[in-house]
């Protein structure tokens, strides 16, 4: 078993406090998130972003397993998520994650990529551990498919 950790901080209350936020690996380090790094355009991350982060990097990597496991050896792979932040009566919740993938994998089957992509969006754990909806876009050598 596998436990990763990250902390949060924050100092003052509402619009005008300020957080921060570290992970175990040190890649985040007192990060600053706040108001304005969440609903404005201020510098600093926030929650969704990396939230997107994990989903993207997750989903990316159990489909570069799947594609060995099923003998692909060679191509790229770049996705994109975006994660929806809607208001919801006095609050708010992530309401989508959309993946956005760009794929380059020589001598692939579009119908057997688009399964092994379909099996690693459902399965990655990120993917288990969201309860909003989640969706796809596949971008395989210029066709592109939505599978919402």
């Amino acid at each position: 078993m596998t436990t990763r950790t990250a902390s949060a901080r924050y100092e003052g209350f509402g619009k005008d406090g300020k957080g921060w936020m570290s992970t175990q690996s040190g890649v985040l380090d007192s990060s600053r998130y706040g108001f304005g790094t969440r609903f404005e355009d201020e510098p600093g991350t926030n929650p969704e972003e990396l939230i997107a982060a994990a989903h993207a990097g997750c989903f990316t990597m159990a489909l570069s397993f799947a594609l060995a496991r099923a003998g692909f050896s060679d191509g790229t792979l770049n996705t994109r998520a975006a994660v929806t932040l809607d208001k919801q009566g006095e609050g708010f919740a992530i309401t989508r994650s959309e993946l956005t993938l760009d794929a380059d994998v020589p001598a692939i089957d579009k119908d057997e990529f688009e399964r092994l992509a379909n099996e690693a969006k459902a399965n990655c754990p990120v993917s288990k551990l969201l309860t909003a909806e989640i969706g796809l876009t596949i971008q395989l050598a210029g066709r592109a498919r939505n599978d919402g």
